[in-house]
């Protein structure tokens, strides 16, 4: 191709365990796939992967290496999994959504179906990243609100960013949070009921104008009022 990209061969005639043809979908590859059988060496090579990944992905279910002697080979069967995994794993598909891929793809009945299951696959990884951001985009705006009041000058805060005034139980009930201990374990380390914490951790979260008790813990660390 004068473009230099390749099309992967369709699989239609190779058996599978059940006798009956495997399908793959139509990949575009950016070079030449190499000619089989494929030693271990040139497998790892072509794909940019380690001896090691070919061992995992074999361990998981998701290629079979032939041998040739003592050699590790792979047919062409073998070649257009591990292009399609590569594929998957470079978007970062999990393993186990390409095992389930695969599993499905062993229905086919033609490639154009097999590229309609990629498609599916492909789909709902974009879906699920896509919501990952979303995220992660939440969380941003959550720190900058946070840090929005914060001074350019780090150390140099105003008696209103030092933060709120809080009571001795206050204070130590805050530490507490910052160190990790759950609300039952604050009330037997401060010997004081349940009920007491959650009336403490309530007043502390009001004081910081924070959502919950983890916010209020972000907050009083960035305002430098406990120690992290």
């Amino acid at each position: 191709m004068s473009n230099g990209t390749h099309h992967l061969q369709p699989i239609t005639s190779v058996s599978g365990q059940n006798g009956h043809a495997v399908f793959f979908p139509d990949i575009v590859l950016t070079r030449t796939p190499p000619n089989e059988p494929v030693a271990i060496a040139e497998m790892a090579e072509y794909f940019g992967v380690t001896h090691r990944t070919l061992h995992f992905y074999e361990e998981k279910g998701l290629l079979t290496a032939q041998r040739m002697g003592l050699m590790r080979v792979y047919g062409r069967h073998e070649i257009a999994r591990m292009a399609l995994i590569n594929l998957c794993r470079e978007v970062g598909m999990p393993v186990s959504v390409i095992q389930d891929m695969f599993e499905t793809l062993a229905t086919a009945t033609s490639t154009s179906e097999a590229n309609m299951i990629l498609e599916e696959t492909l789909l709902a990884r974009r879906r699920e990243l896509a919501a990952n951001l979303s995220t992660v985009h939440r969380q941003l705006q959550q720190l900058n609100a946070l840090l929005e009041h914060e001074e350019a000058e780090p150390g140099r805060l105003s008696p209103e960013q030092k933060g709120p005034s809080l009571t001795e139980m206050e204070a130590r009930c805050l530490q507490l949070m910052v160190e990790g201990y759950t609300p039952i374990r604050i009330a037997r380390t401060l010997e004081l009921k349940t009920d007491e914490v959650s009336a403490v951790e309530a007043s502390i979260v009001e004081k910081l104008h924070a959502q919950n008790r983890f916010q209020a813990v972000a907050k009083a660390v960035l305002l430098g009022m406990v120690a992290n």
